[in-house]
């Protein structure tokens, strides 16, 4: 943790929240313009990273934590400073009916170029299964590649690859990929390719050993894996630790990689494609720090992503051979820090405590036995147990009062004019934000148009204001491939 302090004037002369508010305003002069005019076929490679639920806000607070904690800003925000020529520019991400969409909508429209219903996977209303771009990618030839910390299985990665009715087909989604044989799979969702987990008691690993995948289970594994051949690696039951429980576990540092060190390996793997690939790289527990509204998950996991940015950015260092599109698929929660303090002085100082916290909410919740799906609690809940967690937890002390609103969330009884903020997640962040500053208006998805960025082949042709599905015909179009865009 940094022990320097940090004045207002420290904290306006950062110029993080005024260039993003210049950029929000005049998207079209913040980028470096494209000189290069390129064709189609131009982009050998195309690597589409993801931060899954990044609300406007979410990306400020992270470049505020990282340059009071680290001392420099976020890959993203410095590639808005950078020499290298880019686009940057908002996305419309609305669904079939709706302009709030949920990941696998998000993700099918730029995985088929096609909108379709929340909870569809790149497929129509009227049963249509839409070709999806990582398809396409290997039947013309190239390499194909996903990688998540979510489960392997999970709406955004299913939505570059997979087809089914509702996203919640995991067992479906892992059976597709074993028959389309992608060339690099990485994230969590060992439930969905176990027999021990699995509710038909089929074995994948064996499926995808068979067809000569080296499978990982552990980093240690992935660091010893030879470089060649297909890549299945899984790394935990379900969805991948959060960065923040990460960090505190030496345990989980020691079994688990991170994103950025999965996706140094993708690329590693995938570059010795001779006909190029298509890689995702998606920070998908982003979203779900969001719907928790967890302010120190949120941040530190949206930093754990910046890093494979940079990764991204140091492999396409002097190359003009790929292209990279740099996004989210819709806000969530939409967080904020607030004005605190005679002259707002007192802000700073509040996020600068997110540098002491320890532990997510979901490991919050796991101590008291809630289950967020069922809204119970099953373990010993009292306002003096949500107490010492909170402490242990964050390095605040809560009062009795805020203690016993708490306890009244995790037992349904608090009531609060938008029904919204009345359970354990909305109750909880609202008590933090006493003391962290950082308020969420919402544990949902929220329409907000989106940033993108994008730079390499192709990037001079993206509109200032984007539709969603334009993304993939660009991408096929860039990379040569429209011909094998039909099934």
């Amino acid at each position: 943790m940094s022990h320097k302090t940090f004045t207002r004037r420290d904290f306006l002369k950062t110029g993080a929240f005024t260039g993003l508010a210049a950029g929000t305003g005049f998207l079209g002069s913040t980028a470096k313009k494209v000189s290069k005019k390129y064709q189609h076929g131009d982009a050998k490679n195309v690597i589409f990273l993801v931060s899954d639920g990044m609300s406007s806000g979410t990306l400020a607070l992270a470049d505020l934590v990282k340059q009071d904690q680290y001392g420099e800003k976020t890959n993203w925000i410095k590639l808005y400073e950078s020499d290298r020529e880019y686009h940057r520019g908002l996305m419309d991400m609305a669904s079939l009916y709706n302009p709030v969409t949920d990941s696998a909508a998000a993700a099918s429209s730029w995985g088929c170029g096609h909108r379709v219903i929340n909870d569809a996977v790149n497929w129509g209303p009227n049963n249509e299964e839409y070709k999806t771009v990582c398809e396409i990618f290997r039947d013309a030839g190239k390499a194909t590649g996903l990688v998540t910390t979510t489960r392997i299985t999970h709406a955004t990665p299913a939505g570059f690859g997979a087809n089914v009715p509702a996203r919640g087909m995991e067992d479906a989604i892992a059976d597709q990929y074993a028959g389309r044989q992608y060339d690099v799979l990485m994230g969590g969702g060992n439930n969905h390719f176990s027999p021990d987990r699995r509710r038909d008691g089929r074995d994948l690993y064996r499926t995808f050993a068979n067809n000569r995948y080296n499978i990982v289970r552990t980093k240690a594994e992935l660091e010893r894996v030879r470089n060649r051949g297909k890549l299945l690696g899984i790394f935990d039951d379900s969805h991948l630790p959060y960065t923040i429980d990460h960090h505190s576990f030496p345990e989980l540092r020691q079994t688990i990689p991170t994103l950025a060190e999965m996706s140094k390996t993708a690329l590693e793997r995938l570059n010795r494609h001779p006909n190029g690939f298509i890689l995702q790289i998606e920070g998908g527990r982003v979203d779900h720090a969001a719907h928790d509204n967890d302010a120190a998950s949120l941040i530190y996991d949206q930093i754990a992503f910046d890093d494979a940015v940079k990764v991204v950015m140091d492999f396409t260092e002097n190359r003009d051979d790929t292209l990279v599109i740099l996004t989210t698929d819709h806000g969530n929660a939409n967080p904020g820090l607030g004005a605190f303090g005679s002259r707002y002085d007192d802000s700073p100082k509040r996020l600068r405590t997110i540098q002491n916290y320890r532990h997510s909410f979901e490991w919050l919740f796991d101590q008291l036995g809630y289950h967020w799906s069922q809204d119970t609690a099953t373990g010993q809940v009292t306002a003096n147990r949500i107490r010492e967690l909170i402490e242990y937890a964050t390095s605040t002390i809560i009062t009795e009062d805020e203690a016993i609103m708490a306890l009244q969330a995790f037992r349904g009884e608090f009531q609060a004019p938008f029904r919204d903020r009345q359970g354990p997640a909305g109750v909880l962040s609202g008590i933090m934000a006493n003391y962290n500053g950082i308020y969420f208006i919402t544990t949902t998805h929220t329409s907000d148009y989106v940033e993108i960025a994008a730079w390499g082949p192709g990037s001079d042709r993206i509109p200032t204001f984007v539709r969603n599905t334009y993304l993939f015909d660009l991408m096929v179009d860039m990379a040569g491939v429209r011909a094998y865009a039909e099934r």
